[in-house]
């Protein structure tokens, strides 16, 4: 099914934002924008932690008035919680278990998420196991769902309070007077500078080097069959909205794809079978002509092929023998043996025919046989493109429908952005193998 890639993204909220998230993770609707979810199934999620209080906005209030965390210094409108979203491909949990596979699998992701966060700043960790991936889900023939984690965690980052010039004690000045937990998104992820080999200094964002530790920590919990998520991605600026319709406009795209292919298969198909059809009509015309022939000559060829193969072969011995005064060798050679030689070339020519005749039958009676089984061939081949073009047609009103649902501009936005992304990939993979051919060139020149 492909490469399996492991995505970790992040999505920033103000504490009058996070409602709508917190109500999505924790299943506290009824109805979803994203139309996959399948509330059935819900029960089937997975909580590594519970949030402590009924809101996660109760719950920062309560730490904020224990002194456990502190807002100072920040805007109203702040951005004070983050949503990690911990992600793979579908298909990598199905070819490895599924359901416990997963469950497994995400449970060691959560443990990442303590490192990265601190397990007292995390609100809530949800693994959803109720979004039916319908791409999956049709290609495979039975319902299979995609497998994510949701982490809501605060950025706590640790600020140094000093002692200010207005301090009365003047040995105090400029030294640490107490350590607060600071909520800081910004300073939690800020971007850092590395240099490499050859000295330069690059600026890698915050995501990228999450990205890499994100990949490292599972690879070393033993978790193999995955690459590590595409560097310059933009997938961590995606809302779920956003995410769910770029995936369903790439089934979209896929979905269209295959409709032309098949309505060009169709048209082929439909002109072939009229060739077909047109070609087992003269040849059932021919059969039906020969067949008569067959069945008026049968008694005929009966009685000849009997005849001749009881007398063909010894029509000298009905010569009669002449009588006493006529010459035997001038009756014999004269009239009797002319009037022989001539039945037995009638015979012989008549038996020729009906072997001809009979292999004639015998041929066209094959050919008759395959232009059925190939009229029985393709009028089930027909059948089949015809349902297929049907279940085609009913995705593309299905996705049309969602494209309805959540507005042309930003699926067209979605589409320009995949088509773009796509262009680069296709550049880095033309690099890449350029670059591999002249690897392998050096590589046989240091050989010989």
């Amino acid at each position: 099914m492909g490469k399996n890639y492991a995505v970790a993204r992040v999505v920033q909220y103000t504490r009058a934002g996070v409602g709508k998230a917190e109500r999505h993770i924790e299943r506290k609707n009824q109805n979803y924008e994203n139309m996959n979810v399948d509330l059935s199934q819900s029960p089937r999620n997975v909580h590594f932690k519970n949030c402590e209080d009924p809101t996660y906005s109760q719950h920062l209030d309560r730490l904020v008035g224990e002194g456990i965390v502190s807002l100072r210094g920040l805007k109203q409108d702040a951005k004070v919680f983050d949503e990690m979203i911990f992600d793979v491909n579908t298909a990598y949990f199905e070819e490895h278990g599924g359901y416990d596979y997963a469950r497994c699998f995400y449970e060691e992701v959560f443990r990442f998420a303590e490192k990265e966060y601190g397990t007292e700043n995390i609100v809530s960790a949800v693994m959803h196991a109720d979004e039916l991936n319908t791409a999956v889900s049709e290609e495979l023939g039975y319902p299979v769902y995609h497998y994510h984690l949701h982490v809501v965690a605060l950025p706590v980052v640790e600020k140094e309070i000093r002692y200010s010039k207005r301090c009365k004690d003047p040995e105090l000045v400029g030294k640490v007077k107490e350590v607060v937990h600071q909520i800081s998104h910004s300073k939690k992820w800020a971007s850092q500078k590395i240099t490499d080999e050859d000295g330069k200094t690059h600026l890698i964002k915050s995501y990228s080097l999450l990205q890499d530790r994100f990949f490292e920590h599972m690879r070393d919990a033993g978790f193999e069959d995955f690459e590590r998520g595409e560097r310059g991605s933009t997938a961590q600026h995606l809302s779920v909205t956003e995410y769910k319709v770029q995936q369903e406009q790439q089934r979209l795209a896929a979905i269209t794809e295959a409709k032309i292919k098949a309505v060009e298969s169709l048209d082929q198909l439909g002109s072939e079978e009229l060739q077909k059809k047109e070609e087992l009509a003269k040849l059932e015309k021919q059969a039906e002509k020969a067949q008569d022939r067959l069945n008026a000559a049968a008694p005929v060829v009966q009685d000849a092929v009997k005849f001749a193969r009881e007398n063909i072969s010894y029509f000298e011995d009905l010569i009669p023998e002449p009588a006493p005064l006529e010459s035997a060798k001038s009756f014999r050679e004269k009239k009797i043996m002319p009037l022989i030689t001539k039945l037995k070339e009638k015979f012989l020519g008549l038996y020729r025919k009906i072997i001809e005749l009979q292999k004639q039958m015998e041929n066209l009676q094959r050919r008759l046989n395959k232009a059925e089984r190939d009229r029985d061939h393709f009028k089930s081949k027909f059948e089949q493109e015809q349902e297929k073009t049907a279940l085609l047609q009913e995705d593309a009103a299905d996705l049309s429908r969602v494209k309805r649902a959540l507005g042309s501009d930003k699926v067209n936005a979605v589409i320009a952005a995949e088509r773009e992304r796509d262009a680069a990939r296709a550049a880095e993979q033309a690099e890449l193998e350029r670059q591999r051919k002249l690897t392998r060139k050096r590589s046989g020149r240091e050989d010989r």
